[in-house]
C-alpha cells in the first residue's frame, strides 16, 4: 500500500470502520463512529483465491459467457473490460470469498466478507436467518488494499446495497425494485438514478446494466460450472463485460454490481449461500 499517503482508511481486517495507515504499514490505531482505540491487525492483506487456471478462466469467458472484450484493459478492476468473479467453492460457507480475474486468467483482485461475529457465523451454519442479517464485502486489489466496500443492511424482502469507495466515502446504492418476475435494480447516487441493473430471466442469472439514457453499458452472465459443483458447494461464478470505459460513480457501481446481485439475492434462495 505504499502508493497511499498516511491517513485513515477502511479497516482491511473488517473488524473496525477505519484503521490508520502510516504511509508504509497499517497501525494498531482504529476508529469506530469517531471513537479511536487500538487493536492489532490480524491477517493483513489476506487475498482469497480459487486456484483456477488461466485456460479455465479463458474458457469461462469465451465459451460459457460468449464474451468478446471491446477495449484494451488497464490491469485493475476499474479498467478491465472483462471481470471474471469466481466464488471460492466450499461445502459450508462461513465467510463469502471470491477471486477476480481478467479475461486472460490473471487474478487482479478479490472479494472478501468482513465484520462477521461468532454468532452470525453460527447462524449461517445452523439456521436460515442469515438472509435477514447485514452483510459486508470488501473488493480488494492483489495486495489486499480495499478498493470498494459493498454492504447489504439487514432486510426483509427487497435489498438495498450500499457502495463506498477506497476511503470509505459513499458512492451510491443499488436498490432492488421488485421481488416477482425479472428482478430489477436501480443504481442511485445522492443526485438520483444514474442507471439500472435488469434481470433477463426469472432465475436472476443474467443481467444487463444501462445508463440513465437507456444505453447498455455492461452485462453480467452467470456461468454454469457443472451439476456436481452446483449441488454440493456454494460457489457461484459470473462474468462482467463492460462495453466501454465508464466514469465514476457509474463505473464503481457497475463493478460493485458484479457481486451485489449475489449479495442481494443469494441468501434468499440458498440459506447457506
Amino acid at each position: 500500500m505504499t502508493e497511499h499517503t498516511p491517513d485513515w482508511y477502511p479497516d482491511p481486517g473488517g473488524t473496525h470502520q477505519l484503521r490508520y495507515f502510516d504511509g508504509t504499514n497499517w497501525t494498531d490505531h482504529v476508529s469506530d463512529h469517531g471513537r479511536q482505540s487500538q487493536d492489532p491487525l490480524v491477517n493483513a492483506g489476506a487475498v482469497p483465491t480459487t486456484g483456477m487456471t488461466a485456460d479455465k478462466i479463458q474458457s469461462q469467458v469465451a465459451d460459457k459467457a460468449g464474451v468478446q472484450p471491446s477495449f484494451a484493459g488497464g490491469g485493475t478492476m476499474f479498467t478491465e473490460p472483462v471481470l471474471v468473479v469466481n466464488q471460492k467453492a466450499k461445502i459450508l460457507e462461513i465467510n463469502t470469498e471470491y477471486a477476480v480475474y481478467d479475461q486472460h486468467g490473471t487474478q487482479i483482485g478479490a472479494i472478501r466478507q468482513v465484520g462477521q461475529s461468532g454468532l452470525k457465523k453460527a447462524a449461517r451454519v445452523l439456521t436460515s436467518l442469515d438472509q435477514f442479517m447485514t452483510h459486508s464485502l470488501q473488493l480488494v486489489d492483489t495486495a489486499g488494499v480495499v478498493q470498494l466496500t459493498v454492504t447489504r443492511p439487514a432486510k426483509f424482502m427487497k435489498s438495498k446495497v450500499q457502495v463506498a469507495d477506497a476511503a470509505g466515502n459513499p458512492v451510491g446504492t443499488i436498490v432492488q425494485k421488485n421481488v416477482i418476475g425479472k428482478i430489477r435494480f436501480s443504481l442511485q447516487t445522492a443526485a438520483g438514478e444514474i442507471g439500472t441493473l435488469n434481470g433477463e430471466n426469472w432465475r436472476a442469472w443474467n443481467f444487463n446494466l444501462r445508463d440513465n439514457q437507456g444505453n447498455e453499458v455492461a452485462r453480467i452472465t452467470k456461468t454454469w460450472e457443472g451439476l456436481a459443483k452446483t449441488m454440493f458447494t456454494t460457489a457461484d461464478n459470473y462474468v462482467l463485460q463492460i462495453h466501454r470505459p465508464l466514469e465514476d460513480p457509474l463505473r464503481s457501481l457497475v463493478v460493485a454490481s458484479a457481486v451485489s446481485v449475489d449479495l442481494a439475492l443469494k441468501q434468499d434462495s440458498r440459506g447457506l449461500g
